[in-house]
This record gives C-alpha cells, structure tokens and sequence, in this order.
C-alpha cells in the first residue's frame, strides 16, 4: 500500500462519519420523529462542514495555491471528491426524506404543501399570514436595488420569478427571507378527524405571495428556496491596541460577510433566475453548486414537532442519581470520601451544579476555579459562579473566546463575571482553552483542602442531556494540586509548571502518547501481552496513526471506538491486522475520550479532553488525567466493554468505507447505551 493511501483524508472521513448520521435517519427501528431530527442534524453538520473546512479549502483555491497540497492532497482535487460525496448524501438525503413523508402519512401526519390545502385550512393559512407573517417580513424588489441584496449564512430565501400581466411591464425578480429566527419553521394546522397537518412557514408565504404583489400588478411564475453558506473561519488581526475580546468581537460581526462556499437551491428553478443568482453573487465554476429538493436548512428539522403519539420519539430516560451522592448531604464531604464519576447523560447533571452552588455559598470554600469552553444560553453553571462571586468567594473564569459559533455567547458570560468581581482570563494567543477543569479550595481545620473536577466535555447542561462524557471527581492532592497548577499558568503566563499526573498539550500531551505506544511495542516484542483501547471522537493525526501501524507491526492489540473521523485503516494484512475499530451512533452523541494501556499487566487509565488530531495536541490546551481509584477503573473498562459487544449501532470502519453495521452472533442484538442505562441503575439497587 501506498504512503499516501495509508490514511483517509481527514475530509473524505468526517463525511463517511456523517454517512452514518444519515443511517439513524433510515433505521427503521428508530422512532419516526427522531429520524426526521436526525435529518436535521445530518444537516446542520454538512451546514458547519461547509462554512469551515470546504471554507479552507476553497480560500487556498482562491489563492491560486492549488499546487499545495492541504493535508496530502491537491485543493483542487479534493474539493471534487468532497462534491461528488456531497452529491451523492443528497440524493440518499432526498430519498429518505421521501420516505419518512410517507411513513408520516401512514401514521395520519401530513405535511402539506399551499397547494394542497382545503377551504377550512387556506382560511387558517390566510389569517396566520395576515396576523403573523406579513408584519416581519421585507420582500426586496430586485429591479429596485443596485447590488444583490446580502444573503445572511443561517437564512433561506425565496427566490420569486414575477411576470407582467401587462405587456409594459417587464419581468422582475425578488427576495424574500423566510423569518425561521422569530416564527416556527412548522405551523400546526388544525386536526380533520384523527388526521394532522402541517406545513412550512416557507409555504404560507408562497400561499400568499399574489397579495404580497398585489400592488405592483405582477403574476407569480414561481418562487423557490435557495441558501448561501459562507466561510465562517474568523479573522484575527494583529492590532496590538485591541484585546482579544475586542478582536474577537469584531472578527464575529465580520464573520456574517464571509465568501460564499456553497450555494444551494431547489432544482426546478427558473433558469433564468438561478443564472441572475449566480452571476450576481459571483459564484464562479469552483463555488459548490448544490441542487436540491423544494425545502432546503433541513438543521430546522432537528425541532420537528411530534404530533402523533408517545411512540414516534424515545421514551425520555431521567438522568440516574449516583449511589454516593446523597441528596441534603454535602457532595464535598463525598468527594472527600472517594473518587466517583459521573457518565452523563446517564447520570444526572444536577449534580455537578449543586455541587457549584454548595462551594458558593459554604464559608470554608475560599475560592472556585472553572474553565469555560461551551456553556448553555441560561447557564446555571455560570450562574452559580455568579453568586459564588457576590458570595464573597474568589472566583477565576478561564473562557475560550474562539469557541466556534459560541463566541458571542461566550463574550456575554465574560461580561457578565466581570460585572460582579469574577477574574475572567481569556487563555493564551494562539492556543485554544479545551481543557476541562474545576478546582474547588477549601479551608478546613487550619489547612486548605482542594477538591476537583476533570472532565471529557464542556460544563453544559444542554449538552449533558444529549452527549455522552465522563466527570472525575476527586480530591486526591497527586491530582488536585496539578489542576491549581493549571489555573495559575493561566494567571501567571510567564511561568514554567511541572506535572507528574496530568498530562498536558501542547508541551507534553503528543510524547506522552508516543511513550505509551513504545511501551507497548517493547513488551510485545519480549512476548508479553500488550494492547491499546482507545474511544475517542476523532483519529486524525498522521504520526500517532503511523505509530500505531508500527504497534500493529510488533503485535500489540488495538481496539478502537472513533465515533466521527478516523484516518487510520483497519485490517489490513501486513498494515493493520491487529487493530480493530468501530463507531457508535445512536440517540446520544459519544463524546467521550478514554485511553487504556496494557502496561505488562499493570492498566493504565485515562480521560481526557483531548482528541488526537494535530490542533488538539499542539495548537491547544489539553488536559488528559490519570484514573487512580480501582473501582472507577473498573467502571470505565465496564463501559468500554459494553460499548465493544454494540450489535445494533456500531458500525465498522474500514478501507472502503462503507459504513456496515457489526453483525450480531445471536438472535439478540446489543444496543451500548440501552445497557449502559441498565447498568448503572442496577448500581443503585446495590
């Protein structure tokens, strides 16, 4: 096998993972309404695939640098195979879609197009036009404007062809945005018997689109949705006058006049007018043109509302208490007991706030230390911060400004720390925050007693109800003392920190891994056992792949989970026989990130927020750590070995890509996050 062909293309390999998204929306034994919304998230994602990396891509192009390679591939070329991949989810998009309407419809849920509407339902329609849509709405007359109006990233529009119905008057073309940030996508049409409809907000407009023009004499030729997707990268000058949050600000508002990357439209659009389109938004032969169907921003779809009945969603699981965590009881004193985890969404999230809202208001706790990559609009986290600081307690914030697509969010949360004391740091030039860190100091019979928290994901409640991270609590010193370590090199930046405990990016993170792996290169070739388990997101990085080709070759075991891209091939003879991968794609998000050695028999553990792709391990702040306690060792080879014997949405990654489900050995298949639930209710009952 060729150098080359050794590893996937990072690009080709998160559509291959987005692939997969798409299947849980053509699983029939997924309940409908959740398909439709994996629908949406297959969409979304392709939204954030384009805005960033085809965005990268097409600015190289732009650049007439298509002779260099961008990750071991010409520009010019690898955006080809990104299009033709594209084209082909569209068209497997398109057909489940058509599917789904019509498993809607033999469930009684009808969604409707103008139309297809009865005299009871063009009245409902009329009216909710008139009373809601018409006051925030501007369609914009083309023949009236000099320059193409600008078409914001997030919206769709429709694009309208209008006639003269006079001979004097010429045809004309307009644009209407559809209002998706202040009306629902779906307007709820009132039930005929047991019957339900539904029809797009999109629709109502085209419904009503004579009385829009009815002034400007005009006949409606048609009206189709189009969308831009613009390149969302942020540009950072180098104006040593500003701060970072002034450049971040600003770079944000700059991002809303991003160059296009792709444009997609409805197919059956007037020639005439998707040519004026094109040719007035400058999209040249190297702009990703995308047909599509009539209805396009399916993201929206990820809010799909369920009319029909319970069975057409998930049932709703509520999050599981921990057995060490007793309700009215100090979760510091527990934490003081022994080490614990929380496995979200599993487990509940709550816990974590309360144990912020104990440190703010407990006399003994001096001071609270929190790193900020994500956090939800109405954060109880930060809130807790918040009245920690009002509490009297010193409270440092470490907040990641360049967290893409929460940046403004994120500003705000600064702002709003800032008001009442907190420190807000916002981390180092050139290096992105993702550790996930809490650091708790308590002042407890003369001494101070430090309590915390790492963890794989980001310190959102919204977030821990769909993704799948693990939560360390501890307050052993060996751990506790490197995490304060942490929080002062963000205060005192000009300081050199030593850790034996935690491992860190960018300094330590990537030799520390290629330790690991040479360890057990050298007891495989003494004869000893020796394997790696590795769940992590994403496989990237071209030197640890070719490590763990070199690991493969001296006879260690791998076993992988890689939820999203994985560039390393498996199974292949004389390459990577001994290493095995799968991914899992189901109703929660796999988030997690856990590494397991060997070691000659001795395990080795750890989490971490790191995944192992080149910006994580040398352009971020990472923390990976230790997992000392025998009984949480245990409950993450648990989980892992769960997640191994997956028969119903592990997937197997391979050369070819092709996405296929691990068969199962019995009749009975084996679905990792209905066990996991199981299992960790069964550890109440103990």
């Amino acid at each position: 096998m060729k150098e080359q062909a050794k590893i996937i293309h990072r690009e080709i390999g998160w559509l291959s993972f987005n692939e997969r998204v798409l299947q849980e929306a053509q699983d029939m034994t997924v309940p409908l309404i959740e398909r439709i919304r994996f629908l949406g998230i297959f969409s979304n994602n392709l939204d954030e695939f384009f805005k960033v990396r085809v965005a990268t891509i097409k600015r190289m192009i732009d650049l007439q640098e298509g002779d260099k390679l961008f990750e071991g591939e010409r520009p010019k070329k690898l955006m080809n195979q990104i299009q033709k991949k594209v084209l082909q989810l569209q068209n497997k998009f398109e057909y489940t879609y058509q599917k789904i309407l019509g498993e809607l419809e033999r469930n009684k849920i009808f969604i409707i197009n103008e139309m297809e509407l009865n005299p009871n339902q063009e009245s409902f329609v009329k009216k909710y036009f008139y009373d809601h849509v018409m006051p925030v709405i501007s369609p914009i007359l083309l023949s009236n404007v000099n320059e193409f109006p600008y078409l914001k990233d997030k919206s769709i529009y429709l694009a309208i062809k209008l006639a003269g119905n006079r001979p004097e008057i010429k045809t004309d073309y307009a644009l209407i945005e559809i209002p998706t940030g202040v009306l629902p996508r779906f307007i709820v049409l009132p039930p005929e018997n047991d019957r339900k409809f539904i029809i797009l907000l999109e629709d109502v407009i085209r419904y009503s689109l004579d009385d829009v023009f009815a002034l400007l004499h005009f006949d409606i030729s048609g009206a189709w949705i189009i969308k831009l997707t613009r390149d969302a990268e942020l540009d950072l000058d180098n104006d040593i006058s500003k701060s970072l949050l002034e450049l971040i600000s600003s770079s944000v508002m700059g991002r809303r006049e991003g160059q296009p990357v792709r444009f997609v439209f409805d197919n059956s659009i007037a020639k005439d007018l998707l040519d004026s389109i094109i040719m007035k938004l400058r999209l040249d032969t190297d702009s990703a043109l995308i047909p599509g169907g009539r209805y396009h921003n399916f993201k929206d779809f990820m809010q799909f509302p369920n009319i029909g009945g319970p069975e057409l969603v998930y049932p709703k699981e509520i999050p599981l208490k921990h057995p060490l965590v007793k309700m009215q009881l100090s979760i510091l004193d527990a934490i003081a007991r022994k080490d614990f985890m929380l496995h979200v969404p599993y487990h509940d999230f709550n816990i974590f706030i309360r144990l912020l809202q104990e440190a703010s208001i407990d006399p003994n706790v001096t001071d609270i230390s929190l790193t900020v990559y994500r956090v939800s609009s109405n954060s109880k986290v930060v809130n807790a911060l918040i009245n920690a600081a009002r509490n009297g307690k010193k409270v440092n914030v470490v907040i990641e400004l360049q967290a893409r697509f929460d940046e403004e969010a994120n500003i705000y949360w600064s702002r709003k720390l800032e008001e009442v004391g907190a420190n807000v740091f916002f981390g180092i030039p050139g290096l992105k925050v993702h550790a996930k860190l809490l650091n708790i100091t308590r002042r407890e019979e003369k001494k101070l007693v430090r309590y915390g928290c790492v963890s794989t994901g980001n310190f959102h409640e919204g977030n821990a109800a769909v993704y799948s991270d693990l939560f360390l609590f501890t307050a052993d010193p060996k751990i506790t003392g490197e995490v304060k370590k942490v929080f002062e090199f963000f205060e005192n930046t000009y300081r050199n920190y030593s850790y034996r405990h935690l491992i860190n990016s960018p300094l330590f993170l990537r030799k520390k891994i290629y330790s690991l792996i040479e360890n057990e290169i050298k007891n495989a070739r003494k004869g000893k056992e020796a394997y790696i388990i590795l769940k992590i997101n994403n496989l990237v990085d071209k030197e640890i792949i070719h490590k763990l080709y070199k690991a493969n070759r001296a006879g260690v075991k791998i076993r992988m989970i890689v939820r999203g891209i994985c560039s390393l091939i498996p199974g292949v003879p004389g390459l990577s026989e001994n290493i095995e991968a799968i991914s899992i794609v189901d109703k929660y998000l796999e988030h997690s990130r856990i590494i397991i050695f060997c070691n000659g028999g001795n395990e080795l553990y750890y989490i971490s927020s790191a995944d192992w792709m080149n910006r994580n391990l040398d352009r971020r702040i990472e923390v990976s750590c230790p997992i000392y306690d025998k009984d949480v060792q245990k409950e993450i080879r648990d989980l892992i070995e769960i997640q191994m014997r997956d028969t119903a949405k592990a997937r197997i990654i391979n050369a070819v890509q092709d996405n296929s489900y691990v068969k199962a050995e019995g009749s009975k298949k084996v679905r990792a996050q209905v066990e996991l639930y199981k299992y960790y209710k069964s550890m109440l009952k103990e």
